[in-house]
């Protein structure tokens, strides 16, 4: 079911990494400008290296602020994704690449105000221990925490489908790397496509309190709201009824044109700054 965005307060932002893509990245923030929203969220915005030129660096920036949008979460470095990586966060003997890749989005946050960043958990590697990647994690996400809660930002952590080698399936896998590590800047992305897809999608209103940030796709098939056969309305009415008041993140595929696919979303509820 498409949601009905007029029944909540929440906001919504696009992303640049999933709608817009007809157009080079660069040019997306000012199409989701022009398309009503003055918030974007991306993925890691360089090609699979962890610390691009500064001049591609400065060239981000300047897309997003000369479109007159705000970068509300933006995606630590997961390693080459294209070639099935799911992150670094894990990964035993990549500790200083991914420190190195956190300096560039801190430089980023600093210079856009972004708060909320992606730390996606990584794969099992193959010859690796769990219990070791476990425990790289964790120190990982500790420094991460540390260091993002110098300027009040927030680390997200998010349970997949369709990945099998990533560990963290569901929201109680998220959960439970976020207790082992207990600080307080870390919080859990709870992503409604992904949810459903594991079967877990009627639990995240539970774990509100512990939300940092939310996104929504369709299942199946991860497309546009009212593609396929989720209660998106539903779980987005219960995550607002148990306090969750951030960002809603568009990351869906368009099975059209961007512009047409967002027919379900008021122009009036594209915009709205938090």
């Amino acid at each position: 079911m498409s949601p009905d965005p007029t029944l909540h307060g929440l906001h919504f932002d696009a992303h640049l990494s999933t709608l817009f893509t007809e157009l080079p990245l660069l040019e997306r923030p000012r199409a989701a400008r022009e398309a009503g929203f003055d918030a974007v969220e991306c993925w890691w915005p360089f090609d699979a290296v962890a610390v691009p030129a500064d001049a591609e660096v400065d060239a981000f920036v300047s897309a997003i602020t000369d479109a007159g949008v705000r970068l509300v979460s933006l995606n630590f470095f997961a390693g080459d994704m294209a070639a099935g990586d799911s992150g670094l966060v894990s990964w035993p003997g990549r500790e200083t690449e991914l420190a190195d890749s956190v300096d560039v989005a801190l430089d980023i946050a600093r210079r856009l105000g972004t708060r909320r960043f992606n730390a996606l958990y990584g794969n099992r590697l193959d010859g690796v221990d769990p219990r070791e990647q476990d425990e790289v994690a964790a120190a990982t996400l500790d420094r991460l925490a540390r260091r993002v809660g110098e300027f009040d930002g927030k680390i997200v952590l998010e349970a997949l489908s369709g990945r099998p080698a990533y560990p963290l399936t569901t929201t109680a896998d998220a959960l439970a790397i976020l207790d082992r590590v207990g600080r307080p800047e870390l919080t859990l992305l709870t992503d409604l496509y992904h949810r459903a897809v594991v079967g877990d999608i009627d639990t995240v209103a539970e774990h509100a309190a512990r939300t940092g940030h939310v996104q929504l796709a369709d299942a199946p098939g991860r497309h546009e709201p009212g593609s396929g056969t989720t209660d998106l309305d539903r779980h987005l009415a219960a995550l607002e009824a148990a306090g969750y008041d951030g960002f809603v993140g568009l990351e869906y595929l368009p099975t059209t044109d961007t512009v047409t696919s967002l027919d379900w979303l008021p122009r009036g509820r594209r915009s709205g700054h938090r």
